[in-house]
């Protein structure tokens, strides 16, 4: 059996679900995305030499911003009451690759999963942008949730 897809209306049109009924609780969400760079690109992230500063720390900024507006963002999303927001970047040297780990919580009537995917999403691209007179060829992937817990569907973690 299909499951009932709960933004649509009677007529199929696009709406935004009502969460009223729905018991607050502690929820959160942990995302990662990840950017694969040349050796001089990651070479000057790491030396924080790039050619507009700390391409890091504005990027971790920049994802801590995002989360915060993710429902400014994306249509369907419901504003949130953010408890914490905490942004890792890992510089994966064999690999010449950063990983940005953002985890979010908040006590809400719905999860936080877009707003954890939406801080990593940001985080990226801000690197690319701080990074790409160096390596215009930086490639972003691997935009995806690792874990959730909190309200009715319980709590998933990638394996």
């Amino acid at each position: 059996m299909a499951e009932v897809l709960t933004h649509l209306n009677s007529d199929g049109q696009a709406r935004m679900v009502s969460v009223a009924a729905k018991a607050e609780t502690e929820r959160g969400a942990v995302a990662t995305s990840r950017v694969t760079l040349n050796a001089a690109a990651f070479a000057a992230v790491r030396d924080n030499a790039g050619p507009k500063g700390d391409a890091l720390q504005t990027a971790r900024i920049a994802a801590m911003s995002a989360v915060k507006r993710t429902a400014d963002l994306i249509p369907l999303c419901h504003p949130l009451r953010l408890t914490a927001i905490d942004v890792d970047a890992e510089l994966l040297a064999d690999q010449s690759a950063i990983v940005f780990t953002v985890r979010v919580q908040a006590v809400d009537r719905t999860g936080v999963e877009m707003e954890a995917m939406t801080g990593a999403s940001v985080a990226a691209l801000v690197l690319y942008d701080m990074i790409k007179a160096v390596d215009c060829t930086a490639e972003i992937g691997a935009i995806r949730l690792l874990e959730k817990w909190g309200g009715k569907s319980g709590h998933f973690k990638r394996q």
